[in-house]
């Protein structure tokens, strides 16, 4: 008798497991980082900017203010919805994505939405087709933890943004890169200082989450003539649970959100 089953285990000997063999060992296949899937694969409503999983959005946190005839640009494009809602509330919008992917699926989210927005395929650190301070605002959620060098971003965003105009932007939030997301009381598996990339894939993506520190952000910000005014940690909010919660969100805010004013010239 093959001593796969311990002692005492009542299934040892019985008709029904005399030709049961041991499952195969199957790898643990660890939960991809938050900006792998948001808000690329998130079903996000149309109504207001969303700045994160299960976190408030634009409609309670008013970082944006009224966009009707504003030109704002968005780095990185995800699925489409943040621009459709902006351009549905009156936005001239520009969108700029690396991944020719994701341009096709915000223009295809456009077209059914029958609105208008300028789409380029570019890196978010080069802005050729914008004119120095021709734009009244800059939102980009998320993409921003896939860019190595995110100084060349702020540079280029302070030069085609109106004096005293606003860049906001979200990203995961470094207290939260430092937990293993899986399981019900998740474990510290990385340090708040451990700057090196996490890479992922999802069918055919692939890319790199660079996490970066709460002092890395506000001081690239501030490097490239930006005042930060306000930063913010959101708790996650009431009611719907997304396909992106974890228990983790429970112990650490998934969510960073920060927002800075074009000084200088």
């Amino acid at each position: 008798m093959s001593d796969r089953f311990g002692p005492g285990d009542i299934r040892a000997g019985h008709p029904t497991t005399r030709n049961l063999s041991a499952a195969p060992d199957v790898p643990d296949v660890p939960t991809p980082p938050l900006s792998a899937t948001f808000p690329r694969l998130a079903e996000q409503a149309t109504d207001s900017v969303g700045y994160g999983p299960d976190v408030a959005g634009e409609a309670q946190l008013r970082l944006l203010g009224s966009v009707d005839s504003r030109r704002i640009l968005v780095l990185g494009v995800g699925g489409g919805a943040e621009l459709v809602t902006l351009a549905r509330q009156g936005a001239r919008v520009i969108g700029v994505d690396p991944v020719l992917a994701r341009v096709e699926a915000a223009r295809a989210a456009a077209e059914e939405a029958e609105v208008k927005v300028e789409l380029h395929q570019s890196d978010l650190a080069e802005l050729p087709f914008v004119r120095a301070d021709s734009l009244d605002a800059a939102l980009s959620v998320f993409a921003l933890a896939g860019v190595d060098d995110v100084d060349r971003v702020f540079r280029q965003v302070h030069r085609v943004l109106h004096p005293e105009c606003h860049l906001v932007l979200s990203v995961p939030h470094p207290a939260y890169a430092m937990l293993d997301p899986d399981g019900d009381e998740p474990t510290v598996v990385r340090s708040y200082f451990d700057r090196t990339a996490r890479s992922w894939s999802i069918g055919d993506q692939r890319g790199d989450e660079h996490p970066r520190t709460i002092g890395d952000l506000f001081t690239s910000l501030t490097r490239a003539n930006f005042r930060v005014d306000t930063l913010l940690e959101p708790e996650p909010a009431g009611g719907h649970v997304s396909a992106h919660w974890t228990e983790a969100m429970r112990w650490a805010p998934a969510t960073l959100i920060l927002r800075g004013r074009k000084e200088g010239t």
